[in-house]
């Protein structure tokens, strides 16, 4: 089962939890709005194996939840 990742920027309120706990997945534009560090543009990505743990504790964290995690079947 494969978790991916979606951001809802909108809700973001630029707080800096998500860069805290997983500062490899998370970064900000110039507003403070949480995107993605590989790719800026994207509004969801797949989360690697190795990064699910930080990935779920920043979700959790979120006071917002701008940062969504869903499991996907089949992969």
């Amino acid at each position: 089962m494969t978790t991916i990742c979606r951001l809802i920027p909108e809700r973001c309120i630029a707080c800096g939890l998500c860069a805290i706990y997983a500062p490899d997945i998370f970064d900000y534009d110039e507003d403070g709005i949480v995107l993605f560090k590989e790719e800026p543009e994207a509004s969801q990505q797949f989360v690697r194996t190795e990064e699910r743990k930080a990935v779920i504790k920043a979700a959790a964290k979120c006071p917002v939840r701008a940062i969504l995690l869903e499991k996907e079947n089949g992969r």
